[in-house]
């Protein structure tokens, strides 16, 4: 009974794999567009908006951390959760309290810093291979849903403030990945370092790509329907899920926290 729970605890975080890459993107695009479409198409204001996919997204961790395996449509629904609330945050800091993408993303980036050192001080980790506990899950999702705010404010940033426009970003953000990737595949820089700033990048990535969907034309978007274009990427998520499924990840390190936390 006490390894069949260890089993299950180990079964609640997807393996990190290409297609794991794939559906992160395509969340963070369905994230901006579907953000967008609440508080800009249907008028709801970015802190009614904000309100709203918050109070979705601290339902989805809770039942996230209380599940018993890894079930891909919750993971995956958190995470858009995470994604959504990410940008209308970040939009609600830049247009309601005035402090800009820049300041945005300063104050972002010192939150995350500080949740991955109490992580860290905590469980003595900050890789995914320890998520096994409710613990590290609530450090997880926390250190997820700030990386996810801070890569929509960073988009923005580098489309407005920065100057380069929504396809100038993408191609910045894409190039800065395959650069990780290269890392990756023939360096042997910290895994988890990596693991973390990819999944920070692609955030930024998939803001700017929903923004080239569903911007203005004289902003440099295509000016996509925002409802259409969230329908389009969420069913390419589903598409992905069924025919590319995912397995629950194997984490030899797991073992260690769960003996930690009993």
């Amino acid at each position: 009974m006490h390894d069949t729970s260890k089993q299950e605890a180990l079964s609640k975080v997807p393996e990190v794999t290409l297609i794991f890459w794939v559906v992160k993107i395509a969340a963070t695009t369905l994230g901006e567009t579907g953000g967008d479409t609440v508080t800009m198409t249907l008028n709801w204001g970015y802190l009614a908006g904000t309100a709203l996919f918050l109070g979705l997204l601290v339902v989805l961790v809770g039942a996230q951390i209380l599940a018993n395996k890894f079930n891909p449509v919750l993971y995956w629904a958190t995470i858009i959760a995470s994604t959504t609330f990410g940008t209308t945050m970040a939009d609600f800091a830049d247009r309601s309290l005035g402090i800009g993408y820049t300041g945005a993303s300063i104050l972002l980036f010192v939150c995350l810093i500080a949740v991955l050192s109490l992580w860290y001080c905590s469980q003595g980790t900050i890789s995914v291979d320890t998520v096994a506990t409710p613990k590290s899950e609530a450090f997880y999702w926390s250190a997820i849903t700030i990386s996810q705010t801070l890569g929509t404010a960073l988009g923005d940033w580098m489309a407005d403030t920065g100057g380069l426009g929504y396809e100038g970003g993408a191609l910045i953000f894409a190039a800065v990945l395959a650069m990780i990737a290269g890392l990756y595949l023939w360096t042997n820089v910290s895994r988890v370092l990596l693991f973390w700033a990819a999944f920070i990048l692609t955030r930024p990535l998939g803001a700017t790509v929903g923004d080239f969907l569903d911007k203005p034309a004289s902003d440099g978007g295509l000016a996509l329907s925002r409802p259409l274009a969230s329908a389009v990427i969420a069913a390419f998520i589903i598409v992905c899920l069924c025919v590319l499924p995912q397995r629950p990840g194997r984490h030899p390190e797991a073992a260690k926290a769960v003996a930690k936390a009993e």
